[in-house]
């Protein structure tokens, strides 16, 4: 239920009648309000039966006195609003967070790493891309915590953050760490980012690559693989970061790169087995089995490269 549906049931409460529009003709709320003969469709309204003014009192009312002081506070009451409930509430708990002092913490943490929109999104909301486009929600998030969460717009060339002593260099699938210097130049990593399927361009980075190890940092998931393999056809001695994050469900995240193959592993999604290690070839097979995925930015750099180096 987003505050569209909020708004006008609380109108409808008020007034006895609300007017009808796309988003409350498709509502689930009205419809099982209408379903429950407490309110009624007519042509161009919504109307309500006495019924309805207990049962708003009872599971409504409180919740929308709460909601709109709080928005109203946050200067937030404007015409374009379309936060869902689970939105407000998350907002709520992080102001009150950052007022008791238990969320001082992330706070400082998500300043110290320069955390990106898309990475604040995948720790508090379905998936990584759900604040996509949802300016005014990103907006309401900086200004509760008083940072700028570092903006995810990618560009289709081939970025280079540097650092002063580059001990090796890591292409990596998304944007998100480039976003993010600190860790990277703290540690001689150099990073790449080629923009997504857009490789054809790192046939021509010999001559800048210096005779430096080079590694990619992917999403596992089937198009971030297949991202790989493209980048390892012009770059053959690139090496396949292992990664150390938590699989999620595709399903779940509502995440749009699905496994081929779903019911026979083995085939490895139409994958190529020789570009894979054992160790990456049996988590692959795992998270095949069980429909999830590994985003990029769920990665710790620093303990990846650690893992492979020990290993090499």
């Amino acid at each position: 239920m987003n505050w569209v549906e909020i708004k006008a049931l609380n109108k409808l409460y008020h007034t006895g009648e609300v007017k009808l529009n796309q988003t409350l003709a498709k509502s689930p709320v009205f419809k099982n309000h209408c379903n429950a003969l407490e309110i009624k469709r007519e042509r161009k309204s919504f109307s309500r039966k006495d019924v309805f003014i207990e049962v708003y009192e009872k599971r409504y009312l409180k919740d929308f006195e709460k909601y709109e002081s709080f928005l109203d506070e946050e200067g937030l009451l404007k015409p374009q609003l379309r936060f869902n409930k689970k939105d407000i509430e998350l907002l709520i708990q992080f102001k009150e967070g950052i007022a008791d002092g238990s969320l001082l913490k992330l706070k400082r943490d998500l300043e110290e790493a320069q955390e990106s929109v898309r990475g604040f999104s995948l720790m508090f909301f379905k998936n990584d891309k759900y604040l996509d486009g949802k300016t005014l929600l990103i907006d309401a998030i900086n200004s509760i915590f008083g940072i700028i969460l570092v903006d995810n717009k990618s560009q289709q060339y081939l970025y280079i953050l540097q650092c002063h002593k580059p001990k090796l260099i890591i292409l990596c699938e998304n944007v998100n760490f480039l976003n993010r210097d600190k860790i990277p130049r703290e540690n001689g990593y150099e990073l790449w980012y080629a923009g997504g399927r857009n490789i054809p361009k790192l046939e021509y980075t010999y001559n800048i690559r210096r005779e430096m190890s080079i590694y990619y940092s992917a999403d596992w998931d089937k198009d971030g693989l297949e991202i790989y393999q493209l980048a390892k056809d012009k770059i053959p001695d690139l090496q396949l970061l292992h990664p150390d994050g938590i699989p999620r469900s595709i399903k779940r995240t509502d995440h749009k790169s699905h496994w081929k193959h779903p019911d026979k592993p083995e085939l490895i999604s139409g994958l190529k087995e020789e570009y894979y290690s054992l160790k990456d070839l049996k988590l692959i097979k795992e998270l095949i089995i069980n429909n999830q995925w590994i985003t990029e930015e769920g990665n710790s750099l620093k303990t990846m490269i650690k893992n492979i180096t020990q290993k090499d």
